[in-house]
């Protein structure tokens, strides 16, 4: 009995080592001409989710924290009713590092859902991201804190 366990777990292991791993690459999104954050055309389009090289806002991640701090203006009525937390938007950094595609994955409340948007919007371009030595379209997120 003994035998036939390590047997049978030599073919799973031996299995396994042989079938390559793949990672997903490639992302494709039929756009819905409905949405407000895709093309109204309802072209096809490929965003990577893992690049050799990631793309980079210009200057960097502090860079980045200090033009989010400069630009968000918190909603007032927002403020009034005392409404805080995180906003996590999602948006593409195409190819030539403009940013696109800019969507609310998971939100607080509608205006500073809006306005996180709105600051997403107004980024100069990224450096882009790379796969393979060729600049891709790569989907990233990024939380916005609104705190009192």
């Amino acid at each position: 009995m003994q035998t036939i366990l390590r047997y049978n777990l030599l073919l799973v292991v031996s299995f396994m080592l042989s079938v390559p791993a793949v990672a997903q690459v490639k992302r494709v999104n039929n756009c819905n001409p409905m949405s407000r954050t895709q093309s109204p055309y309802g072209e096809v389009i490929y965003e990577y989710d893992y690049v050799d090289v990631q793309p980079q806002f210009p200057g960097g991640d502090c860079a980045l924290t200090n033009f989010i701090n400069k630009t968000r203006e918190y909603p007032y009525e927002a403020y009034r009713k005392k409404i805080q937390g995180r906003v996590l938007c999602s948006f593409i950094v195409n190819a030539d590092g403009s940013v696109s595609h800019i969507s609310v994955v998971r939100g607080v409340d509608g205006e500073l859902n809006r306005e996180a948007m709105r600051v997403i919007s107004e980024m100069p371009k990224w450096r882009a991201g790379k796969q393979n030595g060729n600049f891709v379209p790569v989907r990233c997120f990024l939380p916005i804190a609104f705190r009192l």
